[in-house]
């Protein structure tokens, strides 16, 4: 089974991948990982797009895989190799509410994570308003090819 699972920050795919990889047995992967470079020294440095990519094909390779994130201009692959793609939309107030919730979960130590700023917390906030008014559209338009296999939930 192959599962891509898509929304914007706040809106579940961490939860929805790890609960499906625990019942299925699938290993899931966050595309953050494959964006940023978590070896960095700094927070928001981006991988290289070619490292990035060869690090997606390795995972499209294997026979089971959950890919969740919020990327899709450089994600048609997943899309077409999917079995199964989940879309999931929140109201702003459930992903903000999400969003600061985590920041400070991890601030605390409570919840493993990158070690976010005050000013990169503000960054992500804009930034989720701006998928949900922008981005969702597109994403959207890209995946009514794959109408077949989208399970779309909205929790509007």
């Amino acid at each position: 089974m192959r599962i891509h699972i898509i929304g914007g920050p706040g809106s579940g795919k961490t939860t929805l991948a790890k609960r499906l990889s625990d019942q299925m047995g699938i290993r899931c992967f966050d595309l953050d990982d494959l964006q940023w470079d978590n070896a960095s020294l700094f927070y928001g440095i981006k991988r290289a797009a070619e490292q990035r990519d060869a690090m997606l094909q390795g995972i499209l390779r294997e026979e089971d895989w959950i890919i969740e994130g919020v990327y899709y201009a450089w994600c048609g692959q997943c899309f077409r190799q999917a079995d199964r793609i989940y879309l999931l939309e929140v109201p702003r107030h459930t992903y903000r509410y999400r969003i600061i919730r985590r920041f400070i979960r991890r601030k605390l130590g409570r919840e493993k994570g990158k070690q976010e700023t005050l000013k990169s917390l503000f960054d992500l906030l804009k930034w989720a308003d701006k998928y949900q008014q922008k981005n969702l559209d597109e994403i959207k338009k890209i995946l009514s090819a794959y109408a077949d296999k989208v399970i779309e939930y909205s929790d509007k």
